[in-house]
């Protein structure tokens, strides 16, 4: 009987391990899981939808930024090549190094320049101080009082370098320069306030009293954008007329070759002054790479901070619709809970469907952005670039965005009581 008593703890121990708990019949596998989330997404396509489209302009933002940056990074490198790392200034330093020096430049600066490997054009300017006014008076057309403008003295190699476009009439060349011919060419910011615009009437413009032919009206230029708003008249002349710039005051512009730029600001000093290159400072193009990365950074910073707003507004609208679904559900959640769902189960729920709207969004939204970046490069014949981890960070984030829009209205759907669901 003792033996009997001691046993039935046991039998009974045993019988209940064998019951079947409420967790055992709470399962929910992933299938069943992506089944039940799509089948919630799918019962409101339209509100589905437009939730996610936060998140596709988000993303799309995201790629079509990082994709139209590296673009035209590459397109700073393609343009710096053609202008800028083909560009030297030589400076006239002789002041400072010696206040006996005077101006710098030789006669035959041109020459001695255009001599050295990989120079394609070089010429000296500088701008004329007059002891009265820089008032240029236009004759037989515009304001006889005059326009104030800037006055560039500049040998002829001076506007082959600066690459100009003409909008009338022609450039003066070396013969006018030989013989300090009274020409000047006009750029047409300037020629319009003076009222010139036409050559057939052959005006003259008027500086410090002295009469110029205008032989020219400068449209455009490549390099040295000031020539734009200047009157331009050939050095020998202004030399002649107003005497040498003060010192310090002369310049040299030097158009290269390509790859030529760092040898011959090297070599310039000693090829204009042999015996005294200290005389004359070249300076050569910056560094393509750091003028790359710095822009590259200003648009990044830039364009990703419009990303991230668009993100959130995404990451809103998601929670934002979760959540109304969470209060629309909440007969089918207390239903889900009677027949033994757990928290974590609805949790796991309704973050699924959150996660899966932004996936899809972050899908949908990379193929947006990649689209853009194509039809911007193709409209303005570039060649698109768009990084790999780009493409594979993009979806990522509109599901990590998903997943945090959806935190707190799977947590309030977790926190519903069965009983107080059902009343409901």
């Amino acid at each position: 009987m003792t033996d009997r008593r001691r046993r039935l703890p046991r039998l009974r121990s045993r019988r209940h391990s064998h019951e079947p708990s409420l967790s055992a019949f709470s399962s929910f596998s992933p299938r069943d899981l992506f089944g039940e989330s799509l089948a919630g997404m799918l019962q409101r396509p339209a509100r589905s939808a437009l939730t996610g489209l936060g998140t596709v302009l988000g993303v799309g933002t995201f790629v079509a930024v990082l994709g139209l940056t590296a673009t035209t990074s590459s397109q700073i490198d393609s343009r710096f090549d053609l202008l800028s790392a083909t560009e030297v200034t030589v400076e006239d330093v002789g002041g400072q190094q010696n206040e006996f020096a005077g101006y710098a430049f030789p006669d035959d600066a041109d020459d001695r320049i255009e001599a050295l490997n990989g120079v394609q054009h070089a010429g000296v300017y500088w701008q004329v101080r007059l002891t009265g006014t820089d008032t240029v008076r236009a004759s037989p057309l515009g304001d006889a009082t005059g326009e104030r403008a800037q006055i560039l003295a500049a040998s002829p190699g001076t506007l082959q370098a600066a690459l100009p476009t003409l909008a009338q009439g022609r450039l003066y060349d070396d013969f006018q320069q030989d013989t300090s011919a009274r020409v000047a060419l006009l750029g047409s910011g300037t020629a319009a306030r003076l009222g010139i615009t036409t050559l057939e009437t052959r005006p003259a413009v008027f500086i410090d009293g002295e009469p110029f032919a205008v032989i020219g009206v400068i449209d455009d230029v490549q390099r040295k954008a000031d020539l734009l708003m200047s009157v331009v008249v050939p050095s020998s002349t202004a030399e002649r007329l107003w005497g040498v710039p003060e010192e310090g005051g002369a310049k040299m512009l030097v158009a290269t070759s390509t790859g030529a730029a760092a040898q011959v600001a090297r070599e310039a000093p000693t090829a204009l002054r042999p015996d005294h290159p200290e005389y004359l400072k070249a300076t050569p193009p910056p560094d393509p790479r750091s003028l790359r990365s710095s822009v590259t950074s200003d648009l990044g910073q830039l364009f990703l901070l419009l990303a991230a707003i668009c993100l959130v507004i995404g990451a809103v609208g998601i929670a934002n619709t979760t959540l109304v679904a969470v209060l629309e559900r909440t007969g089918e959640i207390g239903l889900r809970r009677a027949l033994g769902a757990r928290s974590r189960h609805i949790t796991l729920q309704f973050l699924t469907e959150s996660g899966t709207l932004g996936a899809l969004g972050g899908l949908v939204g990379t193929s947006v952005g990649v689209i853009t970046v194509v039809a911007v490069a193709v409209v303005r014949d570039w060649t698109p670039v768009v990084h790999p981890v780009t493409l594979a960070a993009a979806p990522a984030v509109g599901l990590a965005t998903g997943l945090l829009a959806g935190l707190y209205p799977a947590w309030r759907a977790a926190r519903i009581q069965p009983a107080e669901a059902l009343r409901r």
